[in-house]
Parts: C-alpha cells; sequence; structure tokens
C-alpha cells in the first residue's frame, strides 16, 4: 500500500490515547473536592473512578468484532467522538449521578482506544521495529496519565473541577480532524461480516458488571454480606457460562485459547497485579498529599511532576531496549522499583519534607517508564499477528478489571484500618493517616509477589510468524 504516512497515523493514534490517559489520571486529584462539593464519603467517590473502569471493561471485549465489523478507522473515530461526549456531559453535570453517567460515555470510547492503538501500530508496522514504536506510543500514551495530576491540580485549584473534563474537548476535536487525514488509508482494511456471538458477550457482560460491583460494594457491605455473596456467586456462574459457549462458538467474543499460550499467560498476569497495586495506590495518593500532609491541589499535582517526567523520558529507551535484549529483566527491575516507592509513600508523613517526596516520585517514575514500554512489546510479540486486536483487548480489559479490584480492595482496607484504629481510641487524622500507610504497605506486596509471573516471561520478545497482512510501502 503506497503513501502511508506512519508518522501521522502514529501522531493521531497518540492523541487520541493521550487524551484518555490524561482521563485516567486527572481525575483522581480532584475526588477530594468532587467528595465535598457533592457531600459524598470516600466509598461514593470512589464510583468516579469505578464507573470508568467498569464500563470501559464491558466494552473493551467487543474492539476484534468491531475491528472486522466496521474496520481500524471507523473504530477509532467513532471511539474518539464517544469519549469527547462524554467528557462534555461529565463537565456539565450538576450531581454525582450526572456525573456518572458521563463517566459511562467516557467509557464507551475509552474502552476501545487502547486496544485498537496497539492493533493498528501492530497493522501498520512490521514486528522488527514495534517495541521501538510502542515505546514512543508509549510515551505519549503516559503523557496524559503522566501530566494529568499536575494539571488536574492546576485546573481544579483555579477553575474549578469541571475544568478537568472540558480540556478533552479541544483535544478530541483535533483528533477527529487529523484522524480524517492521516488514517484514512485504514478505510481499505478488508472487513469481515464475522457472527455476533451475543450469548458470549452477555455471560462475559454479566461476569464483568457483577464482579466489579461487588469487589466495590464489598467497601459498605462487607464480604460476608448476603447481597456482596450473591453477587459474586452470579458473577462465578457467568464466567462459566461464558467458558462453555466459548468452546462451543466459531467466532468467540474473546477467545480463550490465547491462554493457552504459555508467554501470553505470563504477560497477563504481570498485567492484572501491577494494575492492582498502582490503580489502589493512585486512588490513595491524594488523600496522603492533600488530607494529611496538607498540600493544595495544585501543589499536590506539581509534586507528582518528577514522576512524570522520568516516566516519560524513560519510555522510548524501555522500547529500544526491548526491541535489542528481551522484556523480561527490565521489566522486573521496574516493578521493583515501584514496590519501593509504595514502602516509600507508606513512610510520607505531615513531617517528610520536599525532598522526601519528590524522591519518591522519581523512583517511581522511572519505575513506571521500565515497565510498560516491555511489557505491552512482550505482550503483542507473543501472539500472531491474526491476534494481536484479541490479545490487546484481553490485556487492556485485565488491566482494568485488576485497577478496578484494586481500587476497591484498598478502599476495603483502609476503611477497616481507619474504624479499627479509631475503636482503638487514635484520633481521625491518626487514624486516617495509619489506614492510608496500611493500603501503601499492601500495593508493595502485591508488586512484589508480582515478580514471580514476571520471572516466566520470555528472555527474548517473541515474534510469531502469521499470514495475516500488514500495510507495507
Amino acid at each position: 500500500m503506497r503513501d502511508v504516512n506512519r508518522n501521522g497515523i502514529l501522531i493521531v493514534i497518540i492523541m487520541g490515547t493521550t487524551m484518555a490517559g490524561i482521563d485516567s489520571s486527572i481525575v483522581n486529584i480532584s475526588l477530594p473536592v468532587m467528595s465535598r462539593q457533592f457531600d459524598s464519603t470516600l466509598s461514593e467517590i470512589e464510583w468516579v473512578i469505578t464507573s470508568y473502569m467498569l464500563s470501559f471493561s464491558v466494552l473493551m471485549p467487543l474492539t476484534n468484532w468491531l475491528k472486522n465489523r466496521i474496520g481500524f478507522f471507523n473504530l477509532f473515530v467513532g471511539a474518539v467522538f464517544l469519549f469527547t461526549l462524554g467528557s462534555l456531559l461529565c463537565a456539565l453535570s450538576t450531581n454525582l449521578p450526572s456525573l456518572l453517567t458521563g463517566r459511562v460515555v467516557q467509557a464507551l470510547g475509552g474502552g476501545a482506544m487502547a486496544p485498537t492503538s496497539m492493533a493498528i501500530i501492530s497493522y501498520v508496522y512490521p514486528a522488527r521495529v514495534r517495541g521501538t514504536v510502542l515505546g514512543w506510543w508509549g510515551l505519549g500514551n503516559l503523557v496524559g496519565p503522566a501530566v494529568g495530576p499536575t494539571l488536574g491540580g492546576l485546573l481544579t485549584q483555579q477553575f474549578g473541577w469541571p475544568s478537568i473534563f472540558y480540556i478533552n474537548l479541544p483535544i478530541g476535536i483535533l483528533t477527529i480532524v487529523l484522524a480524517f487525514r492521516y488514517l484514512g488509508v485504514l478505510r481499505s482494511q478488508p472487513k469481515l461480516k464475522l457472527p455476533f456471538d451475543l450469548p458470549g458477550f452477555t455471560a462475559l457482560t454479566i461476569f464483568l458488571v457483577c464482579l466489579q460491583y461487588g469487589v466495590a460494594r464489598a467497601e459498605v457491605l462487607g464480604l460476608s454480606s448476603p447481597e456482596i455473596l450473591v453477587t459474586l456467586g452470579i458473577a462465578a456462574a457467568a464466567l462459566i457460562v461464558f467458558i462453555v459457549i466459548d468452546r462451543r462458538v466459531d467466532t468467540p467474543i474473546i477467545d480463550l485459547h490465547l491462554f493457552s499460550n504459555y508467554a501470553f499467560v505470563s504477560c497477563i498476569l504481570v498485567t492484572i497485579s501491577r494494575a492492582a497495586a498502582l490503580f489502589g495506590g493512585l486512588f490513595l495518593l491524594p488523600f496522603l498529599l492533600q488530607e494529611q500532609m496538607g498540600f493544595s491541589e495544585g501543589m499536590s499535582g506539581l509534586l507528582i511532576l518528577p514522576n512524570s517526567v522520568f516516566m516519560a523520558a524513560l519510555m522510548p529507551f524501555a522500547g529500544k531496549w526491548s526491541d535489542k535484549h528481551g522484556s523480561r529483566e527490565i521489566t522486573m527491575c521496574g516493578i521493583a522499583l515501584l514496590a519501593i516507592s509504595m514502602y516509600m509513600f507508606a513512610l510520607l508523613d505531615k513531617g517528610s519534607n520536599m525532598w522526601q517526596i519528590l524522591v519518591t516520585m522519581t523512583v517511581r517514575g522511572v519505575g513506571m517508564g521500565l515497565v510498560l514500554a516491555p511489557l505491552n512489546a512482550a505482550t503483542l510479540s507473543a501472539v500472531r499477528p491474526s491476534e494481536v486486536t484479541m490479545a490487546s483487548s484481553v490485556s487492556t480489559l485485565m488491566m482494568q478489571v485488576g485497577g478496578a479490584i484494586g481500587i476497591a480492595m484498598l478502599a476495603i482496607i483502609t476503611q477497616n484500618a481507619y474504624n479499627r484504629h479509631v475503636l482503638e481510641g487514635s484520633s481521625n487524622a491518626v487514624s486516617h493517616h495509619l489506614a492510608l500507610r496500611q493500603g501503601f504497605h499492601i500495593s508493595m506486596w502485591i508488586l512484589i509477589l508480582t515478580l514471580i509471573p514476571a520471572w516466566f516471561m520470555p528472555r527474548r520478545n517473541l515474534v510469531l510468524k502469521d499470514t495475516s497482512a500488514h500495510i507495507d510501502t
């Protein structure tokens, strides 16, 4: 295929994923402000994050079917449009239910953005440079999460929390305009009218919704609550039904044969446990900086900046390293640094000086920079080109499910720890701080355990051959 502007394509998909990435972290820093304005408890305001993750994960399994049905171009542009519309609805919301509705619409677009972008990279770029390209895409993909807390803090302090959603509107409109200019070449991608696995999708949706809802509500009702037990029981039954259906249909919504791939499963286990620790830790961080250490929203965002700078600086380097030397060692190094950063967060208190905070953020940023591009490269190279869209959807889905469970789990742990310390006679402030410290310790141990599946990742990034086409020049 001629006249393919690969750089233009990469810029467009970086813009789309950057917009979604900004939203994934920009909201966290504003949660305390939203909680006060809507007079919401920690367990209620948690749904600003959890509702997005839940809706995000429900749409994601459809990515592979939609890619075959409508093509990469329509799928990507549609995802950006929905995300931009959802951002507008969030900004205009006047209460918590309307905000959650906007977050669901956002997630319908965001759920397809990352796996579609990763699949486009696999379709456009040959395997020999994929790690490097994923490093640059990851750099753009992480600019959002990296600058999100800083940008969110400054915007919230100066203009109020709705501004963190308005910021997506110009990015979304520009991305759609550029998509028509540079992604038009993807319209020639062959489209397949595959049958839709409605029973499988229904069973998977029930499983995902009940699992994440049950875990999130367990913080309020307790794990032994009849409602929680019934909800998790329905989730387990739906998972069994989904597995049975998957074995009997020719075009399943998720091909479970992927999980017979040893290298792919290792990468997925690392993705799940890493997400559980990091999403949960990120959820707790604004409450540590603002409510315990007394920093404003703007200053909290600025304190996170070293994390962003080092993460962004190391992404291209880590991608090139994985192309030449494989992903296992560099991923394990990054995970170890992330575990150390969680331990360092647990040590912070009102008496901590600015340098302690900055060093901790730097360690976290270096760890994140070393993990993400190599892990993505290992995941995509472990499957055949025809399986890349499915594999990237599964990987992103597992990341979201792991993150949602991590947030809910740490919310339960910190709330129980807070209640216990209050009953023991500690003040509210001291109890809150001790509870947050325990949450960071739990995140640390999850990351330490993540080193086990990381050890079983392939030493070298495999490139499985396939007859599937990709764009040639």
